[in-house]
């Protein structure tokens, strides 16, 4: 295969026994009186930590859990998720983490794809439910009842024993589930531990929700990895940002775009200013919006890249130019390639998943001799910093020429006149597709006319790129997670 261009983050070792659940069990067994999470007024140490995950896991194994059993995880950010997400990887089970938001239908799919034997929920309204879709589920709150039975063994998981099957987010198609193990989960974590100087004296304010990548494999498990400490909040909140960063002398916080956007509208901005290191993902952020943080927060934000399957690959240095617009360099223990022709990012290294659950078709398509294809689409600089410029199935092919729909997304939302847009491709008989661009008004303003766009966007794009038509809707699809959902748009047009 023709490459344009290889490029290594530093070497990551590991040694070839370690796992997870034992790292996390060496740095919380040290000074155990320390704090390490705080939420709603409840403070809990290492030491109480350590001790509730591991009567959580006997509790677990005397349902009649066994190593290896799948669990759905399903419910807010609290202290009672975060004891039961640790406990079933202390007791060798496999996580199926649960967006709350799901549908029955979602739900379904989950349980008959993953074949879960139990399922740890918050919402009661879902137990019923899941009994419905699966009589034989295990289902039970958090706070797992006790019941009589020895005491399993812990923390001997191996390091290629799976851990979690992470759902991707199924932008287009059915959601896959993505194989992780120990090792692949620790090697995620360390790497990011390592760039981004992440020590025991760090605090995090957590606030991304546990069921993603994000949250969940960088933000929950580097703190543990670390021994540092998290204030975990349910959900985004600007009021209670501000008010946690000063209460608990926060020093990160970990974000996707659309906060930051709240944010930086927000009088108290400068408070991020005391914040050692701020990181945004999951989409792309504005240069603009980059811009204003900076101006007004005092914050350089440090935009990263990653996905489901390879845990975080790409970051903008710690120390160093964060460019806005560029996702960086390779992490350490990461290796990324551009393919020549068409653009896409192939990443190999320790933190990339070990294939899709009971897809092994979709496991060995999405492999190149090792290397693994995530359908995104970058260019590299002359100094090697990367910007992902979107994906190959996003691409839009108009009169046989190749459109990137993000490089348009952000021309147009450049106007003064539109808060938000995003493109896609439509099916044309004139043009095999033609470009249209749904848009959101900024506030006071509900109409735009196509020539003033065109003619707006003609400044900065060739005649071909240029969107032929617009739809004005009141806000655009996105996930949880603030990416916008392109499919979503053809749906709604």
């Amino acid at each position: 295969m023709a490459t344009q261009l290889v490029i290594s983050g530093h070497k990551l070792r590991i040694p070839d026994e370690e796992t997870l659940v034992g790292s996390w069990v060496k740095s919380l067994g040290i000074e155990p009186e320390r704090k390490l999470f705080s939420f709603n007024g409840r403070v809990i140490d290492r030491g109480s930590f350590l001790d509730l995950t591991s009567k959580t896991a006997s509790n677990l194994a005397s349902s009649g859990l066994l190593p290896g059993d799948r669990v759905l995880i399903a419910g807010e950010n609290s202290l009672d998720l975060v004891i039961s997400h640790v406990a079933c990887l202390r007791l060798g089970l496999v996580i199926v983490p649960v967006n709350v938001s799901y549908t029955e239908a979602e739900l379904a799919f989950l349980i008959e794809d993953s074949k879960p034997r139990a399922a740890l929920v918050d919402q009661e309204e879902w137990h019923e439910l899941l009994n419905s879709i699966d009589s034989d589920l295990f289902v039970s709150s958090m706070a797992v009842e006790t019941r009589s039975g020895p005491n399993p063994d812990l923390d001997l998981a191996k390091p290629e024993d799976p851990a979690l099957i992470a759902y991707t987010s199924g932008t287009t198609g059915k959601p896959k589930g993505a194989i992780h193990t120990q090792r692949s989960l620790l090697a995620g974590a360390l790497s990011v531990a390592r760039a981004w100087e992440w020590t025991e004296s760090d605090r995090l304010l957590l606030c991304l929700p546990l069921f993603h990548i994000h949250g969940m494999g960088i933000g929950l498990h580097g703190t543990l990895l670390v021994g540092g400490s998290a204030v975990l909040q349910k959900g985004f909140d600007k009021d209670l940002v501000f008010s946690e960063i000063a209460e608990n002398n926060c020093s990160m916080f970990f974000g996707v775009p659309t906060m930051y956007q709240r944010l930086v509208e927000d009088e108290r901005i400068s408070q991020l200013a005391s914040l050692r290191l701020c990181v945004s993902g999951s989409a792309p952020l504005p240069a603009d919006l980059h811009q204003q943080l900076k101006d007004k927060g005092g914050v350089d934000v440090l935009e990263r890249y990653g996905t489901t399957e390879t845990m975080l690959t790409i970051s903008n240095p710690y120390l160093g130019e964060r460019r806005a617009g560029s996702v960086g360099f390779p992490l350490p223990g990461v290796e990324i390639q551009i393919e020549e022709e068409s653009r896409e990012v192939l990443v190999r290294g320790e933190s990339v998943f070990k294939g899709y659950w009971s897809k092994q078709k979709e496991t060995n398509d999405s492999f190149n001799s090792g290397w693994f294809k995530t359908g995104d689409i970058a260019e590299v600089s002359d100094d090697n910093y990367v910007t992902i410029n979107g994906r190959i199935k996003e691409l839009i092919i108009t009169g046989g020429l190749n459109v990137y729909p993000q490089e348009v997304d952000e021309v147009i939302q450049a106007h003064p006149e539109i808060a938000e847009a995003a493109v896609s491709g439509v099916e044309s008989q004139e043009w095999g597709e033609e470009v249209v661009a749904w848009i959101v008004m900024e506030k006071g303003i509900n109409s735009i006319n196509i020539d003033e766009v065109r003619k707006y966007a003609s400044q900065y794009l060739a005649s071909y790129k240029i969107p032929k038509r617009l739809v004005i809707v009141k806000e655009l699809p996105r996930n949880a997670l603030g990416k916008v959902l392109r499919h979503k748009l053809r749906e709604k047009e």
